[in-house]
């Protein structure tokens, strides 16, 4: 017979947990299956960054996220900073920056430069984040946007970095009898340019993310959780209390490849620190 003190912490855990009835197999799936690293797309706090970058980074990794996406890229700087001093700021707050988004503009002026700076800040995505109206008025517009994004894609993978483009709802809407977004999915190279789906846009737009994730799978290696009010008007929500079912996205997870999850919120009723720790602790309620 063993002695007491030779009995393994894992076989005491296991014991305390049977005599109180708990499954101990059932606990341990459940703490396995929690999102640990949630991300936050920094552009729902876009008048708070404007105002006060470090405080409100503060308050982003306070109420528990670990990723932000970055946006405003401008003259070589984050946010006003160098790309080493953000780095290591972030790190100071255990925050990483695995992806931002960047303009049409920039990818085709000083890409290169641009591309160093995000390997430098430790980004491993760099997300082309919208195209204005006047760029997207034909399906050629797309089809030379498909074109200048596989060269961006090039530059980025001998960064060690992946390109990509972020979607709205216009790009599901036909023009001359295609929709827009098959082709950039068509006419990009699936290695050179992947995809970061919104889900409120692409559900706005009367689509289904898990029909796409099945028709391009690991296509998708990142997703913005951003709800939809249970409202005629649709506007946008707080994760959790709209009428998105983000369980049901993020059970295909595998199949879309996913391997960030970025909470955005364009416009909030409340100011938007509440609304992003709203989000945060619904989306922690998510099994992955």
């Amino acid at each position: 017979m063993k002695s007491p003190q030779l009995i393994s912490r894992a076989a005491f855990l296991k014991t305390s947990a049977l005599a109180l009835g708990i499954p101990f197999l059932a606990r341990e799936n459940a703490e396995a299956k929690t999102l640990k690293n949630v991300g936050l797309q920094l552009y729902t706090l876009r008048g708070d960054m404007t105002k006060d970058p470090e405080g409100t980074l503060k308050k982003v990794a306070a109420i528990g996220y670990k990723e932000v996406e970055t946006f405003g890229f401008n003259e070589g700087k984050f946010f006003g900073q160098t790309p080493k001093v953000f780095k290591t700021f972030l790190d100071g707050l255990g925050l990483k920056t695995p992806s931002g988004h960047y303009m049409p503009t920039q990818l085709k002026k000083d890409w290169n430069a641009t591309v160093d700076s995000a390997a430098e800040a430790g980004q491993q995505f760099m997300m082309c984040a919208y195209l204005f109206p006047n760029e997207r008025k034909t399906l050629d517009d797309y089809k030379k946007f498909a074109e200048l994004f596989n060269q961006a894609g090039e530059v980025c993978q001998k960064a060690g970095i992946q390109f990509g483009y972020h979607n709205h709802d216009f790009e599901f809407v036909t023009l001359d009898g295609q929709v827009p977004y098959d082709v950039l999915l068509k006419e990009t190279d699936a290695k050179l340019v992947k995809m970061e789906l919104d889900l409120y846009w692409v559900t706005f737009a009367g689509k289904d993310p898990v029909e796409l994730f099945k028709q391009n799978p690991g296509r998708f290696p990142l997703v913005h959780l951003k709800d939809m009010a249970k409202t005629a008007k649709r506007e946008f929500a707080e994760v959790g209390t709209g009428s998105i079912d983000f369980q049901r996205i993020l059970d295909a997870r595998k199949t879309a490849g996913i391997k960030h999850f970025f909470v955005e919120q364009d416009v909030c009723a409340i100011p938007p620190i509440d609304a992003i720790a709203i989000s945060y602790k619904n989306v922690k309620k998510l099994s992955v």
